[in-house]
């Protein structure tokens, strides 16, 4: 069970880190973090729809493997 354990904490590390990066690189609708780091700048120079749709697929999906990361986490913790 603790390699089991090791597994789900490094793969909800690696997950964290890919969610909050692909948060941050969603084209913003408006005043906020991603205006703060260059998103006001881009937006002017357009996205293409595609990508956009691409990343939000992707920021679905890791968000998915992060969530069953947490529950697989709160499993072990509870039957061991």
């Amino acid at each position: 069970m603790d390699i089991l354990r090791i597994i789900l904490q490094v793969l909800l590390v690696l997950s964290s880190f890919f969610l909050i990066m692909s948060i941050l690189l969603h084209k913003g609708k408006g005043g906020g973090l991603s205006d703060m780091f260059g998103g006001g700048i881009s937006s002017s120079a357009g996205s293409s729809g595609v990508a956009e749709r691409n990343l939000d697929r992707i920021t679905v999906g890791v968000g998915l493997v992060w969530s069953v990361t947490i529950i697989g986490l709160g499993l072990l913790a509870k039957f061991s």
